[in-house]
């Protein structure tokens, strides 16, 4: 998959997770894994580009005596998940264009 294509998709994949409830890095890459590659260490630069973006906030709580930092989508990632709806839905029909050999 192209790299540009998978990156972009990362990161909607990271923020409907987290419309889902508040998490954390291994959790987000274990509910997001089952779909798409994705590891820790590629999670994390994520996280923080949509957390400089205002995509999502972040907070660090205790959690078994070591500090866990909790994601939260805020409505501006709300917002970049239905514009990647409407996107894939315009995706759609140009796929179908061009699986039907560049008939309608």
């Amino acid at each position: 998959m192209d790299i540009q294509l998978k990156k972009g998709l990362l990161d909607v994949c990271v923020l409907s997770v987290l419309r889902e409830g508040e998490s954390y890095g291994y959790k987000i890459v274990a509910d997001v894994a089952p779909y798409i590659e994705i590891s820790e260490s590629t999670l994390y630069p994520i996280l923080k580009r949509l957390e400089s973006s205002a995509m999502v906030t972040a907070e660090s709580r205790a959690y078994n005596g070591r500090l866990r930092k909790y994601y939260r989508i805020t409505e501006k990632g709300l917002e970049r998940i239905r514009e990647f709806i409407e996107d894939a839905k315009e995706f759609a029909k140009i796929y179908r264009f061009i699986d039907n050999g560049g008939r309608s």
